[in-house]
């Protein structure tokens, strides 16, 4: 019992707790995070203790800021919804979009393009919502679809906090429709008219 202890405690002390050893594995983390995470979560994420991530988070959000005389970067580290997260800067909207719009076109998979149909007709829809009804992971297919610009976030779950997608004007414009209620019923597509789209009144 007791070399299980010791051994816990050493897994659970193996990584360096101070500011800077914590703010390089919180960036790590970050750069991988679609939607905020609380700080709880990132300090499980991070093995480190609450308080130092809190620390941590400030130094981030103060060298991105350039507070700390370096420069200020084009992205910036952002608490909301009760997570933080890593967002490009507000006035650098316009080269992203720029950026996005030079990209070769290319088809959408089949994954993307039933992901896209679940936001479509469940939209306010979480990721994990979309996860749920189509039973795989959709991490990498939604951040595709943003980037396509066809899904956009359009605001954090109440008691979750998670980031709310919603379709773009960009996509009615690429089906030829004027509003997402111009999109033909689901129930004549399914087999009983509700599987996987529960509480659909279309």
């Amino acid at each position: 019992m007791t070399d299980d202890i010791r051994t816990e405690e050493s897994e659970t002390t193996a990584w360096p707790q101070d500011v800077g050893s914590v703010a390089r594995r919180l960036e790590a983390v970050l750069l991988i995070l679609d939607e905020p995470h609380s700080v709880v979560a990132l300090a499980a994420a991070v093995s480190a203790p609450v308080p130092a991530v809190r620390k941590a988070i400030a130094a981030l959000v103060a060298d991105y800021d350039g507070e700390d005389g370096g420069p200020r970067r084009g992205f910036e580290l952002r608490e909301v919804g009760g997570g933080w997260r890593l967002y490009v800067r507000e006035e650098y909207d316009r080269v992203i979009t720029e950026f996005l719009g030079t990209q070769q076109p290319a088809r959408l998979s089949q994954a993307a393009l039933e992901t896209l149909a679940v936001i479509a007709y469940k939209q306010p829809v979480t990721r994990g919502q979309v996860a749920s009804i189509r039973a795989v992971n959709v991490d990498s297919v939604v951040r595709t679809l943003v980037g396509r610009g066809l899904i956009t976030e359009v605001g954090h779950d109440g008691e979750t906090g998670a980031i709310l997608y919603g379709t773009t004007d960009a996509l009615l414009e690429k089906l030829g429709v004027n509003t997402i209620d111009e999109l033909p019923h689901i129930s004549p597509l399914l087999d009983d008219g509700s599987t996987g789209f529960e509480e659909i009144a279309r």
